[in-house]
């Protein structure tokens, strides 16, 4: 059992509750500040993850600033500009499917415990504040389910009681280990067959167009049978990948079906049923095609007052080819008052002998630093915890998670990819403002964030094999630091 260990000591972080209105249109516009941020006087501490070691979020360093000027060409530097920034950090956090809340409550009570506050604490776990879930049954899920009866066009039948025995239960535990406040979205991946052109939940199909209303209807039913059982939902994606047949639950939309069902259907059915306040996702799908269907949705005015933002995933790169990190870019450029956010995404199929793979977290970290400097303003995990056969899932699409839970033996086992991800969950606070970072060499990937409370946080990603030194430099001062090889660091001041 491989035992979650903070080894630094909690510092005085203060948290801000951002205003819920400010939170929901968040601004994304770039900004320079004319006012210098000083380092005069300023520590800088230093949280570190390294392969080879036993460093996890492991206050390792304490570094101080001094005068430096020009640097020279063959010095490693890491700039950073706080007085340029950009879009608006919103949060991190993970998916809270059946599959994982089934297992969840396969772990002994001990265990239980120790995963939430892994996830939710803001002292000793890594402060996760979003979550995403299903409507409808998806592939972590044991069985296929909707919440009508065959044929309940009307949704007479409707009812939420499938989700009462683990799912349910599961987020409002997780709500309450997150301080009792939790950004909740949930994402469809079929509608019932009775609505489809293929009668089918699996293959992919399409929604039939005389199901327009009722299948609007059901989103509206869904979040108000949430809330009367207790949980809140701040928002909604339309459908989960939209342009994937899968072999489990899934429906195609072009980017014109998708605008046309938002404007003329859910976004006037959410209205009518007092839910104008819930936050709409469109695409929920990979990097490659997102700029056409930004341009589509954003370019309709009737369909882009209803929109907060546009989801991704970044499963276009699996086949081995290069993750389209400009995509992200261009939309963030071509619309910049749109929040982007990344919806879903695991590292790996499952394989139990590759527990301790690096690459695991590298894969986070890489995508994280890079995303948000294209202008990703928050992150959202795929299954925030599987079994230890990387399920359940009811058609065998099984997966790693940054954390299994062994239900044979009631242990909790966290991968690298756990750490990675929260050198940014648990330091970057929300409101946070991006602020220019860039690195002299390639092996370093790096992005900076200016808290609501101003203190800096710079992470330093080192993707290469060797010990990197390398100088942290603001406004003609500079503090020496060394990055382990296959390493992350985040660095406060």
């Amino acid at each position: 059992m491989k035992k979650i260990i903070f080894s630094f000591t909690i510092i005085s972080i203060a948290l801000i509750s951002c205003n819920q209105n400010k939170q929901a249109g968040i601004e994304n516009r770039t900004e320079s500040n004319t006012a210098s941020f000083s380092t005069n006087g300023k520590k800088v501490l230093v949280y570190s993850t390294a392969d080879s070691s036993n460093q996890r979020l492991s206050l390792t360093d304490t570094l101080e600033f001094a005068e430096k000027g020009q640097p020279f060409e063959n010095e490693v530097t890491v700039f950073v500009d706080p007085g340029k920034t950009f879009q608006t950090f919103f949060g991190i956090g993970a998916a809270l499917t059946d599959a994982s809340a089934e297992t969840f409550y396969k772990m002994p009570k001990a265990a239980q415990q120790e995963l939430l506050k892994a996830y939710f604490s803001k002292d000793s776990g890594i402060a996760y504040n979003v979550a995403r879930t299903n409507i409808n049954s998806c592939d972590f899920s044991s069985d296929m389910y909707t919440y009508v009866d065959e044929g309940d066009k009307e949704l007479k039948t409707f009812n939420i009681a499938h989700d009462q025995k683990f799912k349910i239960p599961f987020i409002k535990e997780a709500t309450q280990a997150a301080g009792g406040k939790l950004n909740l979205f949930a994402s469809p991946w079929s509608p019932p067959a009775f609505m489809k052109d293929n009668n089918n939940m699996l293959q992919g199909g399409k929604l039939k167009p005389e199901f327009y209303d009722s299948w609007a209807l059901y989103y509206s039913k869904f979040i108000k049978e949430y809330e009367k059982a207790g949980v809140p939902i701040w928002g909604i994606s339309i459908q989960n990948e939209p342009m994937a047949k899968q072999r489990w639950e899934s429906c195609i939309y072009t980017a014109e079906e998708e605008t046309n069902f938002l404007k003329n259907h859910l976004g006037p059915t959410l209205e009518k049923e007092g839910l104008k306040d819930k936050k709409i996702i469109v695409w929920d799908h990979n990097r490659d095609l997102i700029y056409q269907r930004a341009q589509t949705y954003f370019n309709d005015p009737e369909a882009s007052k209803y929109i907060w933002g546009i989801g991704f995933h970044w499963y276009e790169d699996w086949s081995g080819g290069t993750p389209m990190y400009e995509n992200i870019k261009r939309v963030y450029e071509a619309f910049p008052d749109k929040n982007i956010f990344f919806t879903e995404g695991c590292a790996e199929s499952f394989n139990a002998s590759r527990y301790n793979a690096w690459v695991l977290g590298e894969e986070y970290g890489r995508s994280m630093i890079n995303d948000f400097n294209n202008g990703m303003v928050g992150f959202t995990d795929w299954n925030i915890v599987l079994d230890e056969t990387g399920g359940p899932n009811h058609v065998q699409n099984f997966c790693f998670a940054p954390v299994h839970a062994d239900t044979k033996t009631g242990k909790i086992i966290y991968t690298n990819a756990y750490y990675y991800i929260g050198h940014f969950s648990k330091f970057i606070k929300p409101g946070a403002k991006r602020v220019a970072a860039t690195a002299t060499r390639s092996q370093l990937l790096t992005t900076a964030f200016k808290n609501p409370d101003g203190k800096l946080v710079v992470i330093v990603m080192n993707q290469g094999s060797i010990n990197t030194p390398y100088s942290l430099w603001i406004n003609g001062k500079a503090a020496q630091a060394v990055a382990a090889p296959h390493s992350i660091t985040t660095l406060i001041l």
